[in-house]
């Protein structure tokens, strides 16, 4: 007998533009937990390579790549109305193809707002207008009034499951400190009173990655357990964090937005060249990679009350990400190129040999200081769980099969974004594939054990600065 509960029924075809290391990991959680015939599912993807999940479950492809003169001609007769196109891609609008989506009456989901190929580092462009809050604004741009067929925004592991994490981090703040009831919120106003009665200040998407290769990484290589070439992207934005209240020392090299939910800054640095304190259980103190993130916006614009302008509340949020060893080093070449990408490329999977993905939100401020809530995976647990996965993809794919069955039984919504969908029932779908869940307190501070071998200038009056976390 199958162990796996079957969630619903899906009659319609769903469409998976993209079939990399996420793709060929989502494939066996789909037909695990929907009841979805091989033959409804198609896979578009650029080249032939990766195929094999794809073959052993007998679901057919197309290679083809998508681009700006295509996208309409390949994609629109695979999708009528009630279908359900799952984009995992790199390089294709997501703009371009919500709204092919909605004229037809389709599902959506991605992980990442993607623009057109070239867009991130297209020097024409002004700085501002190549962040992830330029691409969510238009994104939501597309709601309207009224019914529209479902489109979820970024919900993979993070933007994604870290929404999610963050709710059900401050219950469990609550429930701990007594301060203050524990029935979880039911608006997003509620929601931010509670972390503000919390006295949350800071929230960190603190992840160190582990994983590692018997074949190590070589020069002229860019090595990563997940896509290099999304990795890259994203690496070279703009650094980019949610902007809370409680600051009062306004970055050198930041700058504001203009327009918009104005929930966040930008520094005029990619993310790949910015780096910042942080804390998860099994790793302690780390440096981490302040890499735009979706939820760095979304997180913290859900979380403000008042005026946006000058908002009574609201938290610093960003990533603070410590990818696999060789992913550093890679990094740091990457670097010393002036951010021209390695000639050879490779994502780690079969070969990965130990390591884990302790992925969690850090939320800082509270009466006991600092909290970690998230998933600690290994990789023999993610291979025991399911196939074509390494602990990074699983707590990505997991997270994606989890918002499109959400969809599927929700399919009226219009465009939503993470924290727009129901946490405790993410959270149970996603759990069973989330290794050890864990909560820890710590009394960690960015100010532990600082200024002891050379000046620093630091705020001491309050640790939980930004100025404090940045690594200089």
């Amino acid at each position: 007998m199958d162990k796996w509960r079957k969630e619903l029924r899906f009659d319609g075809r769903v469409v998976m533009l993209g079939f990399g290391s996420v793709g060929q990991g989502v494939l066996p959680l789909l037909l695990r937990h929907i009841e979805l015939r091989p033959d409804q599912i198609i896979i578009i993807k650029p080249h032939a390579e990766g195929l094999q999940a794809a073959q052993e479950y007998g679901v057919r492809n197309i290679v083809t790549r998508i681009t700006k003169d295509n996208y309409r001609e390949v994609l629109e007769p695979h999708l009528s109305h009630g279908d359900f196109l799952l984009n995992l891609s790199v390089d294709v609008s997501s703009i371009e193809l919500i709204t092919m989506c909605q004229e037809r009456g389709a599902l959506y989901l991605d992980t990442c707002i993607e623009p057109w190929e070239g867009a991130y580092t297209d020097t024409s462009t002004p700085l501002a207008q190549r962040t992830n809050y330029a691409l969510r604004e238009s994104a939501l741009a597309l709601r309207r009034p009224g019914q529209q067929p479902t489109a979820v925004l970024t919900h993979g592991a993070n933007p994604g499951l870290v929404s999610h994490f963050v709710k059900q981090a401050l219950l469990n703040i609550a429930r701990d400190t007594g301060e203050t009831s524990t029935t979880p919120p039911t608006t997003r106003e509620g929601w931010a009173r509670l972390a503000e009665q919390l006295g949350v200040c800071v929230i960190h998407i603190a992840e160190r990655d582990t994983q590692v290769s018997n074949e190590r990484k070589r020069p002229g290589e860019f090595v990563n357990t997940w896509s290099v070439d999304a990795f890259v992207d994203e690496g070279t934005q703009p650094a980019e964090l949610g902007w809370g209240t409680h600051e009062r020392h306004f970055p050198p090299d930041g700058a504001r937005h203009e327009a918009g939910c104005l929930a966040s800054i930008y520094l005029r640095r990619p993310g790949a060249a910015t780096r910042v304190r942080t804390w998860t259980p099994l790793a302690g103190p780390i440096h981490g990679f302040l890499i735009t993130h979706g939820e760095s916006i979304s997180i913290a614009d859900h979380f403000t009350l008042g005026d946006p302008a000058r908002p009574a509340y609201r938290p610093t949020v960003h990533y603070a990400y410590h990818p696999c060893d060789d992913a550093v080093l890679s990094l740091h070449e990457l670097a010393g190129l002036n951010w021209h990408v390695q000639k050879y490329k490779r994502v780690l999977k079969e070969d990965i040999t130990e390591g884990r993905d302790e992925l969690g939100v850090l939320l800082m401020g509270h009466a006991k200081g600092a909290y970690w809530y998230g998933s600690q995976l290994t990789i023999g647990e993610a291979r025991e769980l399911c196939p074509y996965n390494s602990a990074t993809t699983l707590q990505v794919t997991a997270p994606v099969m989890a918002a499109m069955v959400w969809a599927m039984k929700n399919p009226t919504r219009g465009v939503v974004e993470p924290d727009d969908l129901p946490h405790d029932e993410m959270v149970s779908l996603c759990s069973p594939y989330l290794g050890n869940v864990v909560g820890v307190y710590s009394e960690w501070t960015p100010l532990v054990d600082r200024g002891w071998l050379f000046e620093e200038q630091l705020d001491r009056a309050d640790p939980w600065q930004f100025k404090n976390f940045r690594v200089d």
